[in-house]
């Protein structure tokens, strides 16, 4: 100002020529909470505080590598009809060794006597070492068996501790198009138990962090227990009781909705590996899931079978003691019934070496693995199943990943829906057309997105809404995750305007910034409407939105009206036949 000027001089004064910005927040930043092999960076630690990574390999660097993976063997119960017992099994009893002036016949009589003697002990053994269940132990197994022996023979495989699932959820999320993301690590694998205190803590410390825009809890699923009825016929044979998984998301949903407004949890269903027909598992996820705040959520069915754990990462050192004894004991009795008595020994010889395994160096055991891979068929079986234990994984993290890579290559404005799944085989159960009209409406508006398999398209994401089915207005994913965006960034830039005077020409410009990125939103596609006119409005002043009191109470008052773009859900073509013209 010129009544400032005292000394002669040239004085400079620079005038800002253009107002503020509004910069577009980020809308794809996942927060994932977990249990990791451990959490530090370098010497502190990171227990239940988010960190920020961009790839596998941080992930691995500040929270180590897979959980432990190691699986007891289980052998099946017959059903036995009503009023009977099992017995016991019987020792066999060797055959008397002939003498050394025995006749060839003798000899050959007590040669196939032994062979006889051989199997029969080995089946005893097998019968003996194995513990039999008539209900499948292990919570992630909805299958009549994990592998066979023969034509009657059914084993499970059952882990040994919790199912980790936050390591190969990650590795699920980045190759789905996951970038930068947020993890929160509640505990370590030394802990051998999911608590739902220690998840639900792990939320506690997004509050305090802006940059996440979606909540994901693999590990939610796994807060289940198997229902310890061992009658089939009993009506909680095989129920498993899910109540902690439904509260932790229940968390999630109100942490998202309530206490932040600006976040989106991504569900699964529990028991989702299993056919709905079978268990009920959607019926039950809506009787149980509260309705608060629907819109700030989606859950999406079936879990999926993924390509994640090769099986060539996998061997005999997947086995508990007792499963190791097991394999031993179905492995000699493979080998006396199907190998040619000459060839016998030096696979039993083989096999025997893994009742001493604490002798064999690393290149010795992975030498053993490739010779039973090999002669064996039973125990690439085993491998196999163990395989498809570990790639059954539920699907948010896969979620998460294709959130992120639509939002990077479309805009937020586009549903998550009508894309691949990539390192998945196939869904757990195969819904079809009519199958997933009640998953996709229901009355109660819980909607549960679909994941299906098309012949030719491989797995596809097909269902694009919220937990609020029946509103008009957050039905749509991309929708309630667009507002948000929109919230955020608008809310943001107008910090910068806090406690300037609440004049005509603070509100101009509070427009004219407000204008510009919605403009910038709707040449991108984000709005919807021919002009900018049709696509948004933006309303503030005296007498429009405010009155005098609200100036006196030093309120300013800002309306944004949004046409929002919604997804072309069902598309109808009418064919009719015309007369002839020509």
């Amino acid at each position: 100002m010129a009544g400032a000027y005292k000394t002669p001089g040239v004085y400079i004064v620079e005038k800002d020529a253009f107002p503020n910005s509004v910069v577009e927040v980020a809308t794809a930043v996942p927060a994932f909470i977990g249990y990791t092999e451990f959490a530090d960076n370098k010497g502190k630690s990171l227990h239940e505080k988010p960190w920020r990574i961009s790839s596998m390999a941080e992930f691995i660097s500040y929270f180590g590598g897979p959980p432990p993976a190691k699986f007891d063997i289980k052998r099946k119960q017959k059903e036995l009809p009503a009023g009977t017992t099992a017995t016991a099994p019987t020792a066999p009893t060797a055959p008397t060794a002939p003498a050394s002036d025995a006749t060839v016949a003798e000899k050959q009589a007590y040669a196939a006597a032994k062979e006889k003697y051989d199997i029969d002990k080995a089946k005893y053994d097998a019968a003996t070492s194995i513990d039999g269940v008539s209900l499948n132990q292990d919570v992630f197994s909805a299958k009549e068996e994990d592998f066979a022996y023969g034509k009657s023979d059914k084993y499970f495989l059952t882990l040994d501790g919790s199912y980790y699932l936050l390591y190969r959820s990650m590795m699920l999320f980045f190759q789905n198009g996951g970038g930068a993301c947020y993890v929160v690590s509640v505990g370590t694998y030394s802990e051998k138990e999911i608590t739902v205190d220690a998840l639900t803590r792990g939320i506690e410390p997004l509050k305090k962090e802006q940059e996440p825009t979606m909540v994901v809890i693999p590990e939610a699923v796994s807060l289940g227990t198997k229902s310890t009825v061992t009658d089939p016929k009993d009506p909680a044979y095989g129920i498993v009781n899910g109540a902690d998984c439904f509260a932790l998301q229940q968390a999630m949903v109100s942490h998202c909705g309530y206490e932040m407004k600006n976040r989106f949890a991504i569900l699964d269903v529990f028991g989702g590996f299993q056919d709905n027909r079978d268990n009920e598992c959607i019926d039950t996820f809506r009787n149980q899931m509260a309705t608060n705040f629907p819109a700030f959520s989606a859950v999406y069915y079936p879990w999926l079978n993924t390509s994640i754990m090769p099986v060539s990462a996998l061997s005999f050192g997947n086995l508990t003691a007792d499963g190791l004894t097991a394999l031993v004991s179905l492995l000699t009795l493979e080998v006396l019934e199907t190998v040619p008595a000459k060839k016998q020994q030096s696979i039993l010889d083989e096999i025997k070496k893994l009742t001493s395994l604490s002798t064999l160096d690393d290149t010795k055991k992975n030498e053993l693995h490739k010779t039973l891979s090999a002669v064996c068929p039973l125990y690439n079986s085993v491998l196999a199943g163990i395989q498809q234990k570990l790639n059954l994984l539920p699907p948010s993290a896969a979620m998460a990943g294709i959130y992120t890579m639509v939002d990077n290559t479309r805009g937020v404005w586009k549903a998550p829906a009508n894309v691949s799944l990539s390192a998945v085989n196939s869904p757990t159960v195969n819904i079809n057309h009519e199958e997933q009209e009640d998953l996709n409406v229901n009355t109660a508006g819980k909607s549960v997105n679909a994941i299906r398999t098309f012949i030719g398209e491989g797995t596809l994401v097909w269902g694009a809404r919220t937990l609020d089915g029946n509103s008009l207005d957050w039905r749509y994913i991309n929708v309630r995750r667009t507002m948000i965006m929109l919230e955020e960034s608008v809310r943001l830039a107008t910090k910068a305007y806090v406690f300037e005077p609440n004049v005509a020409n603070t509100w101009v410009t509070i427009k004219s910034m407000i204008s510009n990125f919605l403009n910038s939103v709707w040449k991108r596609g984000g709005l919807a409407g021919s002009s900018p006119e049709d696509a948004f409005s933006v309303h503030v002043g005296l007498g429009e939105t405010m009155t005098a009191e609200d100036i006196l109470e030093g309120i300013l008052r800002v309306t944004v009206l949004v046409a929002l773009s919604r997804p072309a859900e069902f598309i109808e073509i009418t064919f009719q036949q015309q007369m002839q013209k020509s």
